[in-house]
């Protein structure tokens, strides 16, 4: 699997988000379908089959995301240092 970029998740996640609002304030047909076209990217963009599963999955890679910036910047404090 490709793995989308932070700024990719971030986005679509944003995009889920806005769409859930939309469709629960006052659902309609255009917000039942954007809702179903952001959930099935943010399910291919992570892998999963659910949107439940997607949004843990993306949880997990923006952890790992945070992660390598952390340790990114932990090795170039060490370098600076040297």
């Amino acid at each position: 699997m490709i793995l989308p970029t932070e700024n990719e998740l971030r986005a679509v996640l944003a995009r889920f988000a806005q769409a859930r609002i939309d469709h629960d304030a006052l659902p309609t047909g255009r917000t039942s379908r954007a809702l179903e076209d952001v959930t099935y990217t943010l399910c291919v963009m992570t892998g999963a089959r659910t949107a439940d599963r997607a949004l843990l999955a993306a949880d997990a890679l923006l952890q790992r995301y945070g992660a390598d910036r952390e340790g990114a910047q932990q090795q170039h404090e060490t370098l600076a240092a040297s």
